[in-house]
Parts: structure tokens; C-alpha cells; sequence
């Protein structure tokens, strides 16, 4: 997948007068791009489009016009696009209630390493977990980490040909999978493979 460059960003200017536009098609956007895992985990896959929105947002927020701060969210957030053969997500566990969360995240220590993408008869693949950095301490984990799911040559190939995706998580605090995906989802997620 194509990464970002200078070219595809909007000026200051002309993305506040597009943002609430431009927010629209990237929450619609996202609608096809987020997998719920459970009732407290899910799984948010970044593409172009999610990392240009990012990026558009930080450089608004930050005020950054200079070529150097625009390079910089760029490097940052090209990281997050997928490269064709694997799938980049940012895995949230979610809990609306603080004393909850802080328990559930107590337990979950070592969740990122336990879950799993599984596209038709393949082997189930388990991510490459928070490469920017350790997300977990010795008392609890953290409610949201990176990942990136590589897929063989043989798994691009199915999901291209239409087999079904599954994803779960086997940890011994939080079980749940979904088998498979819906439509919209596993045709989103295609779209990032060569």
C-alpha cells in the first residue's frame, strides 16, 4: 500500500475548510475497518486514509506548516499503513468504567501476544506487538497497543480469493473470537493485501 507523502496532505487552510467533510468519509470509512473481539476488546485496522486523517489532525492540533514537523508525522504515521502482505491495527481494550478497566487490564497482562487473525484453512498468525515500545508493566498491561498481523504468501492469496477471516483472543482472562468477519470487514481488509 502506497504510503503517505507531502502531496496527499491538505495546507492548514484548506483542511479547515474541508475537516468536517473530510471527518465524515473517515468515520464511515472506519465503520468497515474496526473489528470488535467480545465486548471489551476490538481491533482497529489503519490504512492511508486513517493515517492521513491522523496526521491532518496532528499537524491542525500542533499548527505544523514547516516541510521538517510535516517529514516528522509523516514517518510516524506511515509506520501504521499496511505494506501488502500484512495487517496494522491498533487493539483497544474497552472498558467505560474506570475501576473496571483498571482491573481487567491487571489480569490481561500478556493479552497482545494471545491474539490471532485466521484466513480460511491457514494457521492461525499472532501479531508483532508494539514494536514503538514495551505497553505493559508488572502490574497490569495497557488498554491499547500496535500490532502487525504478517500474512504468508499462501493466506494473501485465499483472502484475495474470498476465503473467511476469523480473529480471537485465547487469553486466559478474556475469550472470545468471531468467525468470520462480516463482508464489509474481511472486503476492507483485502484491499490492503498486493
Amino acid at each position: 500500500m502506497k504510503k503517505l507523502t507531502h502531496e496527499d496532505l491538505m495546507g492548514l487552510e484548506v483542511y479547515a475548510r474541508n475537516r468536517q467533510a473530510f471527518r465524515e468519509k473517515v468515520m464511515a470509512h472506519k465503520k468497515a475497518r474496526r473489528v470488535a473481539i467480545g465486548d471489551h476488546a476490538a481491533l482497529y485496522f489503519e490504512d492511508a486514509l486513517t493515517m492521513q486523517y491522523q496526521v491532518q489532525e496532528m499537524l491542525r492540533i500542533e499548527k505544523i506548516f514547516e516541510p521538517e514537523g510535516i517529514q516528522e508525522e509523516l514517518d510516524v504515521y506511515n509506520a501504521l499503513i499496511p505494506d501488502g502482505s500484512n495487517w496494522k491495527a491498533t487493539f483497544m481494550i474497552e472498558y467505560n468504567d474506570v475501576e473496571e478497566r483498571k482491573q481487567a487490564l491487571a489480569k490481561m497482562r500478556g493479552i497482545d501476544k494471545k491474539i490471532w487473525i485466521r484466513v480460511g484453512d491457514c494457521d492461525p498468525v499472532n501479531p508483532i506487538a508494539n514494536e514503538d515500545l514495551d505497553r505493559e508493566t508488572e502490574d497490569k498491561t495497557s488498554a491499547v497497543h500496535f500490532m502487525r498481523f504478517e500474512l504468508t504468501p499462501d493466506m494473501v492469496k485465499k483472502a484475495k480469493a474470498g476465503a473467511k477471516i476469523a480473529m480471537g483472543i485465547d487469553h486466559s482472562a478474556y475469550q472470545h473470537s468471531l468467525d468470520p468477519v462480516p463482508d464489509n470487514i474481511r472486503k476492507s481488509l483485502v484491499n490492503d493485501l498486493s
